[in-house]
């Protein structure tokens, strides 16, 4: 029977540090008495402040592999949660594509992060992968995409982090979703440790290194750029590769604390971000250090970059325009007090209420 006031969290897999773990994290933390369902769970490779929740994982966790590689689990995802059954009043599903396949006893809201990559980027989301990866999810992807699409009309509610996924939503789900931006947690009041090695005065760039994050071409346009440095900040499958390419006045750190994280958008002179962001996570960032972004015109960014206000953009993530951008962006002037605003607008506090102006909603209608 489920419980009056009951409410549970469901997430797709918690095995990395990203702004979909920040948000779940902003989750637990308003609601703290909710489990967290999630397929599997890498301690050491996600935030640590899980540990203070109550994680419940699927049995594909038993599998250590598919805790450290969760690509693999792919094949395995749509089933584990469409078994997965959650007993509460308001279950919240942070998704980019597997948590809303859970069934919900309650009132179900989905916060979809983007639609499945997989399924509907294959191209930018395999770049790079195995030749048999992308024969396997040719395979995979007429099946995956019915159940994804019946997945998505499960939901009583809809929230989604940007006007851009909004209308990605519309058009593969036929849904009307409403855009509550996440919470920007990294802020530049917390304690700021220096970075060894690394002197002030640089260009930051802050991603996971997967293909389709187009942080190769960032380090590349620096070959253009010799009196600029770059530092990045980040870890992923291509982090050797990017290494052992990048010019000498390029720097990559690999993972930092976010101590170390606010000292560098604090040492720094700007943001550079290439990616195909659903959600512009890292200028929000910056923007609360007082520094602009020079961002691709694409996706997330739309929302989270004020063209001549809080940054700048290129059109194509390729070296020559990257590089220009940067020039661009290290000459202009920029008002700090402009920026720490419209990072202001991405506060935890305001995703919170707006995420509890959903729940109560769907309370009353249980």
């Amino acid at each position: 029977m489920t419980s009056p006031g009951s409410l549970a969290l469901v997430h797709d897999y918690l095995t990395q540090q990203g702004g979909a773990e920040r948000v779940v994290l902003a989750l637990a933390e308003a609601f703290p008495a909710a489990p967290i369902h999630t397929s599997l769970y890498d301690p050491d490779g996600t935030f640590p402040e899980f540990s203070r929740y109550d994680i419940r994982t699927l049995p594909l966790d038993r599998l250590g592999i598919l805790r450290r590689h969760h690509r693999l689990a792919l094949p395995l995802l749509a089933p584990a949660f469409s078994r997965l059954r959650v007993d509460a009043e308001v279950v919240i599903c942070s998704s980019s594509g597997w948590a809303h396949g859970a069934h919900a006893s309650g009132r179900k809201i989905v916060y979809c992060h983007t639609p499945a990559r997989w399924l509907y980027q294959a191209d930018r989301y395999l770049a790079g992968s195995p030749r048999w990866a992308a024969a396997t999810l040719s395979v995979l992807t007429p099946p995956l995409r019915r159940w994804d699409r019946r997945a998505a009309a499960s939901a009583d509610r809809y929230l989604v982090n940007s006007r851009a996924v909004r209308a990605r939503v519309a058009d593969l789900y036929g849904i009307d979703a409403d855009v509550v931006p996440p919470p920007v947690d990294v802020t530049a009041g917390g304690d700021a440790e220096p970075v060894a090695g690394i002197a002030p005065g640089f260009v930051l760039c802050v991603s996971r290194l997967l293909p389709y994050k187009n942080v190769e071409a960032v380090t590349e346009a620096f070959r253009r750029l010799p009196d600029q440095r770059l530092v990045v900040v980040g870890s992923g499958p291509l982090a050797q590769q990017i290494a052992a390419s990048a010019p000498a006045n390029v720097t990559v750190l690999g993972r930092v604390d976010d101590a170390g994280l606010r000292w560098l958008y604090r040492s720094s002179i700007g943001l550079v971000a290439a990616s195909y962001e659903d959600f512009g996570l890292t200028p929000v960032e910056a923007a609360g250090f007082g520094r602009p972004t020079a961002a691709l015109r694409w996706g997330g960014f739309l929302d989270t970059v004020v063209e001549g206000s809080t940054g700048l953009f290129f059109d194509r993530p390729e070296p020559p325009l990257i590089a220009e951008a940067v020039d661009r962006l290290a000459a202009a002037s920029w008002q700090a007090d402009t920026l720490t605003a419209h990072a202001g607008q991405f506060s935890t506090a305001r995703f919170v209420e707006r995420i509890n102006v959903a729940v109560d909603e769907e309370r009353r209608a249980h």
